[in-house]
């Protein structure tokens, strides 16, 4: 063999042993998906503290939920259609909504390199059943858990609507680090973050708000597609984007000029389902348990102008039948609000109230003048002070009273409110989400901001339906429940939904172009998939 070629055997020899090294001694950076000596692919989005991402001390909003889902998978995924297997393989439905059995799928590993098992996944929905004071979807459901070989059954002690979605979603943690848990909020060492998931935990500050992601090279579903997702703290977005700083940012209505007319940006709309809404605390303020009275709240609102001059026409106004219209289940036939302040006037004055010469509405037959407090936080002060406006035009007294966000989600929690603006995620999920709107004394001080409704409204009718389809597991005769209840909701206005954002989301498809939304939620980057293979032998087929 000439020296030439010797050298070029060489080559070849030390280029094939460095991409068939071990996997622990590639980078860390790199996993399969890559190419030998490609670079890492970095996604660096916007940051801000959102909890310690384990499934029971983040913070139960949807970027807290969502950086969690990341190290932690489930047995049900959503794509862009609906829920699609995960860490089960298949699932079966008996007697009539009692009985659930999922087939767990082999060889998935947790990333401590101990083998997930059935006995885990049981052991996952009896832990969050029995921590009432943590995040779980399904407290207080279940009867009976076991495993079964490669199955486990879950029975519950009555039929639930949205208990596929709810066991679909909760988040499967392994047995032998969480058994001896007691008090899972407090939970906050690594070893807390260790899930099956296609991203492991690598950094996180509470006081900085950042976080840092890396590819589980290891992992057994589709393979990740970034090598890094990194959340870092920006005080101007738009300036951090143009910079390089942000991969991926919200873009407001105004300043779609500055950027469409360069290709090298992507704009996407986002579905509607982030949204506002008023809550009407008739437990606490009589005055609110008068229908006429909340149904002048309504008209003396101007719901299309908030979309205007909030959100610079980027949303929807809200329906009093709660579901967005981009809701699957949102019916169109229901009773309509359109702003009008003189029908306000004149429901107020067939609920007992008065004024004179200009002044503020008073009662009869004590005098007391009509006020109301109204609770809020950030930016909803200026959603506030156009709600003080309009119902001042019609004789209400508004006191604002701004909190920062985690008091006001307290607050609401509680029922220690009058008025109170409360924005959140989740309107495209299960329509089984009314119940928590319309019936909020049922749900406990740790639930979910987006889990607090209505306090104090008594209906027999708009209970009786919401207790059928809680329990209906017909899909068709549901359908048929649900859009019952949204007339029903439209007539009594338990609460008053604003307005549900459509914002749009600026990316570089250049660096990287797989997001996807999930069928019903608002958000690229809150999606696993997203950051997944959606091809190949690798990817999960519906």
């Amino acid at each position: 063999m000439t020296t030439k070629r010797l050298l070029l055997f060489s080559l070849l020899l030390f280029l094939v042993a460095a991409c068939d090294r071990e996997p622990s001694e590639r980078p860390k950076a790199q996993d399969s998906t890559q190419k030998c000596g490609a670079a890492p692919l970095v996604i660096r989005l916007e940051g801000g503290d959102w909890g310690y991402p384990s499934p029971f001390a983040h913070y139960p909003r949807g970027p807290g939920g969502f950086k969690m889902a990341l190290i932690f998978d489930s047995l049900l995924e959503r794509d862009e259609k609906g829920l699609i297997p995960w860490l089960a393989e298949d699932y079966t439905i008996q007697e009539n909504g009692l009985v659930y059995r999922f087939k767990i799928r082999k060889n998935v590993r947790w990333q401590d390199g101990k083998p997930l098992t059935p006995e885990d996944v049981a052991f996952s929905f009896k832990y969050a059943d029995r921590h009432a004071a943590t995040w779980s979807y399904i407290h207080e459901s279940v009867q009976e858990v076991s495993a079964d070989g490669d199955t486990v059954m879950v029975r519950l002690k009555e039929p639930l609507a949205l208990m596929l979605d709810s066991l679909g979603r909760t988040r499967i943690i392994p047995k032998h680090i969480w058994e001896k848990v007691e008090r899972p909020k407090e939970f906050t060492t690594p070893e807390a973050t260790i899930g099956c998931g296609p991203y492991l935990l690598t950094e996180y500050s509470k006081e900085h708000g950042t976080y840092r992601f890396q590819a589980n090279k290891d992992y057994w579903g589709p393979k990740p597609r970034i090598d890094s997702i990194e959340f870092v703290p920006v005080s101007e977005p738009i300036l951090a984007y143009e910079n390089g700083e942000l991969d991926m940012i919200a873009v407001t209505p105004d300043l779609l000029p500055r950027f469409t007319a360069d290709p090298a940006n992507k704009i996407v709309r986002n579905p509607a389902f982030w949204g506002y809404r008023l809550l009407l605390n008739q437990k606490d303020l009589e005055l609110l348990r008068d229908v006429r009275v909340r149904r002048a709240l309504v008209y003396a609102i101007n719901r299309s102008e908030l979309v205007e001059k909030i959100e610079r026409g980027a949303g929807v106004p809200g329906s009093l039948g709660i579901l967005p219209p981009d809701h699957i289940m949102a019916v169109g036939d229901i009773r309509q609000y359109p702003f009008d302040p003189a029908a306000a006037r004149t429901l107020l004055e067939e609920a007992g109230l008065h004024a004179t010469g200009g002044e503020a509405l008073r009662l009869l037959p004590s005098g007391e003048k009509v006020s109301m407090e109204l609770l809020c936080s950030g930016q909803e002060v200026r959603m506030a002070e156009l709600l003080r406006q309009w119902l001042a035009e019609v004789g209400i007294e508004i006191t604002i009273r701004s909190v920062d966000g985690k008091t006001r989600d307290d607050r609401v929690r509680r029922q220690a409110y009058q008025l109170a603006i409360i924005g959140h995620g989740g309107w495209g999920g299960d329509a089984g989400y009314l119940v928590s709107h319309l019936v909020g004394d049922v749900f406990t001080q740790d639930a979910s901001p987006s889990a607090s409704g209505t306090a104090g409204l008594v209906n027999p009718e708009l209970l009786g339906l919401l207790v059928q389809q809680n329990v209906e597991v017909d899909p068709e005769k549901r359908r048929q429940l649900i859009g019952e209840i949204q007339r029903k909701a439209a007539e009594l206005v338990p609460e008053i939904p604003l307005y549900y954002t459509a914002g749009r989301t600026m990316y570089r498809p250049a660096k990287y172009d797989g997001w996807i939304n999930m069928f019903d939620h608002h958000s690229l980057q809150h999606s696993k998939l997203s950051y997944l293979e959606r091809t190949g032998p690798a990817a999960i087929r519906r």
